[in-house]
């Protein structure tokens, strides 16, 4: 990721109503959520939605697709792990031992799946 785009996300993400929309689709990932479900779950009217996700979309931080009458929106995973690693790259200075104490912080949320047993 270059500067352009981490400042772009970054913009995007610094104003609460889109902070908390984008923590929301991280949530539905990866079903995603209709802009009307989401907006009733942010308590926002849909026209104020809709400004907020085109700036998140053209962060490139969600995508979006027509089912139907609805537009579901996604988080794009990928962009915000692009975010994440450009932001941590140069962590420490490439001191492993200062860095070791952030790095389970940033560690996937959802443990690695277990074969089954069955």
């Amino acid at each position: 990721m270059e500067i352009d785009a981490a400042l772009a996300c970054l913009a995007a993400l610094s104003q609460p109503t889109r902070l908390d929309a984008f923590r929301q689709l991280v949530r539905a990932e990866p079903e995603g959520l209709a802009a009307g479900e989401l907006a009733r779950k942010l308590s926002v009217p849909q026209n104020t939605l809709s400004a907020h996700l085109n700036i998140l979309s053209h962060a490139a931080l969600v995508t979006s697709v027509r089912i139907g009458r609805s537009v579901v929106y996604r988080a794009d995973l990928s962009r915000l792990n692009a975010l994440v690693r450009y932001l941590a790259e140069d962590c420490c200075g490439g001191r492993s031992d200062v860095c070791a104490p952030v790095l389970p912080d940033v560690a996937p949320c959802c443990p690695p799946s277990r074969p089954n047993k069955d």
